[in-house]
């Protein structure tokens, strides 16, 4: 005669003998040390780190004290770990000497990584416009892409489920307005050495914005020509319904 009983999952002797506060505490998040050799650069990073007086600072902190605040990283699938906040740190770590630094694993998407990073590196008070423009560009994609994706016919591209457009939220979030953002962004139009010269404070935003409008070939004419004369060209608005953001002798 075949028994009626259903199988019965028992627990593990672990599971009955754990207490709710041993199973909470396993479901936290730890601080572990890890060697700085399997901690690897977040992928695109945009903000620079110089062996500059203040990390030279942070490395004598570091030699005394230890790291204070763990970093944030994400295991990367292929071997270590990817820093997600935490490079300054990281470096000075090397200059301090140590083996490993303390930091907290994340299991994290793209973009709340991203996200993350973007906020952890805004908070520093001296930024370069090149720093900001590209934090604020990956940001706004990562936000735009946890929004979810409207139907095609819908007229809120790159909005919300509230209805608040990603660039209003993020212009929010850092006390710029919307038209600050996009200048920004703009900024990553620009030939890389263009951009060092905006952050060199050659020039100043608003002449940088309209020559990132130029196509790539006329920033490097433009470049060009600014070596051989030794100095930058006077820059005006932007014709109506020009293709060019910038009239000078050599751009008709």
């Amino acid at each position: 005669m075949k028994s009626s009983a259903k199988k019965v999952e028992l627990a593990s002797v672990d599971d009955l003998f754990s207490t709710e506060e041993s199973r909470a505490d396993a479901g936290r998040e730890k601080v572990v040390e890890i060697p700085l050799s399997e901690l690897h650069s977040f992928k695109g990073h945009p903000f620079k780190v110089k062996d500059d007086d203040a990390m030279m600072e942070t490395a004598d902190s570091i030699r005394q004290y230890g790291v204070l605040v763990p970093a944030i990283a994400r295991p990367d699938p292929e071997g270590g770990y990817e820093l997600v906040a935490g490079h300054r740190r990281h470096r000075a770590s090397e200059l301090a000497e140590k083996e490993t630094m303390p930091v907290i694993v994340r299991d994290l998407d793209d973009d709340a990584a991203t996200i993350i990073m973007v906020d952890n590196n805004l908070q520093r008070e001296s930024l370069l416009p090149s720093e900001r423009a590209f934090a604020y560009k990956m940001k706004l994609e990562a936000m735009k892409r946890q929004a979810g994706r409207p139907s095609k016919n819908s007229a809120q591209l790159g909005r919300n489920f509230e209805g608040k457009e990603s660039r209003e939220i993020l212009a929010e979030q850092v006390g710029q307005s919307r038209n600050q953002i996009s200048r920004y962004i703009r900024l990553t139009e620009l030939i890389p050495e263009l951009l060092n010269m905006v952050d060199e404070k050659k020039f100043a935003l608003n002449p940088a914005y309209e020559l990132s409008f130029l196509k790539k070939e006329e920033q490097v004419q433009l470049l060009d020509a600014m070596d051989s004369e030794q100095a930058t060209p006077p820059l005006f608005p932007r014709p109506s319904g020009s293709k060019n953001s910038v009239r000078r002798g050599i751009y008709p």
